[in-house]
């Protein structure tokens, strides 16, 4: 089928004659898939994802170290262009629930036939045909009606790009009668976004039509109006503060993962602080063309007006800090990205790519090489009980640790302790 298009895939299952036959008797080809790799748990899963940035994880609900629903969470964190197809049984559907709002294109339930996979399969293939073609449509020249978002879209492009439009004290209640806000009551905070496309020899290709595509995207998480100016799509996002903590970082790399695999172009993006007023929308906007400017398509393309700070500027000086961060941290078992980000007061997006090109690795490969010498050394110098140590380098669950121990050593803990012990002294110099 050459006109079909090809989407690569990860399996994840901990059920080792089910993830084979899965690997092994699914048409993939024939489906439109390409079968990139395999995982027996969340965590491999989880590295496989950052490594291969693949169109599809096929994933058990429950598997071991990091639950399906987890493992989910974290990857829209990494990838969130990515499309999760749940792979579980029929009790843990009330537990998939939890997961539908990170990017859950299915749910299948076992036992399922090959034949019976091989149909889900082609239903899923049709979704994610359905969502790029959705995007790339929205991304091409086109005549549009005025509707309501264009009402809102001529309410707010004065106020965001004139430098000297005067205060209004109507302003609000325009903001309702456009359908911007809801009513009196309704008083979001803002976020400027401000988004360009290139073409692969560098040459500018943003069309009006990408604001729809960027909306589309967009409205997955926060409320929004985007509207094409100068050579760029100009998004106003609204929402609470925790709205924009937890997906705005999100939203701001899902756009590029989308334009780079549906359109091929590369795509750059700044992005302002929050503001609670319509009339700063105009220092908003200020803010989000400073950073796009200094956006970085070799360090995803994201930049956040507070990636500029004096003390975050600077790729490798970045990547540093964070690298005396994890060495600092590294015990504390909630250590993520996000959290990093926020002690280091830089974006996740930012952060990711500095760790990436300057350190040459992922953030959770770096964290599990600390974690696990960190751990070789308490096993060679110290008479620490398993669970202590894997406390003391961040595992609450004590196989979890080993078996990252072993999948890093190539040896249990007790094994390199039983033959350190067999060695003698010198063993541990």
């Amino acid at each position: 089928m050459p006109n079909k298009n090809i989407y690569t895939v990860v399996v994840a299952d901990d059920e080792d004659v089910l993830r084979e036959a899965v690997c092994t008797m699914v048409p993939w080809a024939e489906l439109g898939f390409s079968l990139a790799g395999s995982a027996s748990n969340g965590l491999d899963a989880l590295q496989l994802v950052e490594k291969l940035e693949p169109d599809l994880l096929l994933t058990d609900i429950r598997m071991p170290f990091i639950s399906g629903i987890e493992l989910a969470r974290q990857v829209r964190e990494v990838r969130p262009a990515m499309n999760i197809a749940f792979l579980s049984g029929y009790d843990d559907f009330e537990y998939a629930k939890q997961a539908i709002q990170y990017n859950i294109i299915s749910y299948m339930l076992k036992p399922l036939t090959i034949e019976g996979l091989a149909a889900e399969l082609r239903v899923v293939h049709q979704k994610i045909d359905a969502q790029f073609a959705m995007f790339r449509q929205a991304s091409q020249p086109a005549d549009t009606a005025p509707d309501r978002q264009d009402k809102r879209a001529v309410f707010l492009m004065p106020l965001v790009l004139d430098e000297y439009a005067a205060p209004d004290p109507r302003t609000a209640q325009y903001a309702i009668d456009c359908g911007l806000l809801q009513d009196a009551a309704d008083k979001p905070q803002y976020t400027l976004m401000a988004a360009t496309l290139q073409d692969a020899a560098g040459a500018g290709c943003t069309t009006p039509a990408f604001a729809a595509a960027v909306d589309k995207l967009a409205a997955k998480y926060l409320r929004s109006v985007s509207f094409f100016s100068g050579g760029r799509v100009i998004t106003v996002l609204l929402g609470n503060r925790s709205d924009f903590e937890e997906y705005l970082h999100i939203l701001a790399d899902e756009i590029p993962q989308m334009a780079d695999r549906v359109l091929g172009c590369q795509c750059r993006i700044g992005v302002s602080r929050m503001t609670p007023e319509l009339s700063r929308l105009h220092a908003a906007y200020r803010e989000a063309m400073e950073a796009l400017l200094k956006a970085d398509p070799a360090e995803g393309g994201v930049r956040f007006i507070s990636d500029l700070q004096p003390a975050v500027r600077g790729g490798r000086g970045l990547c540093d800090r964070a690298l005396e961060a994890i060495d600092q941290h590294y015990m504390e078992a909630d250590l993520s990205l996000v959290s990093l980000s926020g002690m280091l007061d830089v974006s996740p997006n930012h952060l990711s790519a500095c760790i990436k090109k300057y350190a040459g690795e992922t953030f959770i490969n770096i964290l599990i090489r600390k974690r696990m010498e960190a751990a070789r050394r308490m096993l060679q110098t110290t008479d620490l009980r398993l669970q202590e140590i894997a406390g003391r380098c961040g595992y609450t669950d004590q196989h979890y640790f080993s078996y990252c121990f072993k999948k890093y050593t190539g040896e249990s803990p007790n094994a390199l302790r039983r033959r350190l012990q067999a060695d003698g002294p010198q063993a541990g110099a």
